[in-house]
């Protein structure tokens, strides 16, 4: 079951004015990912997997942080998030050392979990349909700074940086016709939307998202923001894609900006998933494999010439990864 999700007013697109302000706070701390040529003919790979938390959120996190009023930061941040936002605010408190709370699903893999906590984060878990609800309890008692996960100008600018970065490589690969994006809140989405539109104009955006969790897809189809039930997206392996709707901003770039939003299965997911460590030799979480999953099973679907796939984070379970190698 989907549900219409409207808002009042239309938000102001994020600019390429603050995306590039956004790498210039984020340099030195989160890595600049290289284009990297793929086992797969006119694919090359965006890396996120290898920044320091392992995903692309650090890019959001970190500029939001760096924004925010000194006094402000001072009191401390909260956030909510299924792992990688989780680490990627951890990081960005420990940098500024400042406290961080975090609420994150009690169904989110332990590895994650334990990884935020290693960062100094006090995490709180709590079940999926809290996820929303409890973080807004602790910002109106606890005076602490919210650090959206995907909706948010700040964080939106922050993963524009990933745009920022391919459309300046573009060149050096010959020219890039298509990027493909994993879809969840749509922040990295609406972010490199921004980027390569300002800058490649003549290169599509694609978002690529489960099929379980195919709200994006829907509302996309629709012309309107769709929800769905967090114990219908709760059915993916794509742990970090659990999201019931995207953000209001997200959603202005997305349906002014980008060309298409496509789904894959499961099994598609988890092919992708194995193909990146076996032939690329890069380790990716199921999240971060459905933009190459799109590749390899709907190329139909997309436009032709040279693709970039965004690998958005490698914080894979264990033991999902084992079984998904077959071992």
């Amino acid at each position: 079951m989907t549900t219409p999700v409207t808002a009042t007013t239309a938000p102001a697109l994020v600019t390429l004015d603050e995306i590039r302000d956004a790498a210039t706070r984020i340099a030195g701390h989160a890595v600049r990912t290289p284009l990297l040529p793929s086992p797969w003919p006119g694919l090359w790979l965006k890396p996120e997997n290898l920044q320091p938390i392992g995903a692309f959120k650090i890019r959001g996190a970190l500029t939001a942080v760096s924004r925010m009023d000194p006094e402000v930061r001072a009191r401390g941040i909260l956030a909510h998030s299924s792992g990688n936002h989780a680490q990627a605010v951890a990081y960005a408190a420990r940098l500024f050392g400042v406290d961080a709370h975090i609420v994150i699903p009690d169904s989110a893999p332990e590895r994650k979990v334990a990884a935020t906590r290693a960062l100094g984060a006090t995490v709180e878990l709590v079940p999926l349909a809290q996820r929303f609800s409890r973080p807004a309890e602790l910002a109106a008692t606890t005076g602490k700074a919210m650090v959206p996960p995907f909706d948010d100008r700040d964080v939106v600018s922050g993963q524009g940086t990933v745009g920022l970065e391919i459309a300046e490589d573009s060149a050096g690969v010959g020219g890039v016709d298509t990027v493909l994006v994993p879809v969840s809140g749509g922040g990295l989405l609406a972010g490199i939307a921004a980027a390569v539109t300002a800058l490649l104009p003549g290169t599509k955006v694609v978002g690529v998202e489960p099929e379980l969790a195919g709200d994006a897809a829907e509302s996309f189809r629709a012309g309107e923001r769709r929800a769905w039930a967090s114990a219908d997206t709760a059915r993916t392996m794509a742990d970090g894609l659990r999201v019931d709707s995207v953000g209001v901003v997200p959603w202005e770039h997305i349906r002014t900006q980008v060309h298409d939003i496509i789904t894959v299965t499961e099994d598609e997911i988890a092919d992708a998933t194995r193909r990146l460590a076996l032939e690329a030799r890069l380790v990716a979480e199921p999240s971060g494999a459905v933009a190459l999953a799109g590749y390899l099973h709907h190329a139909d679907r997309l436009p032709s010439g040279t693709t970039v796939a965004v690998l958005s984070g490698g914080n894979i379970d264990p033991a999902l990864f084992r079984s998904l190698l077959g071992g």
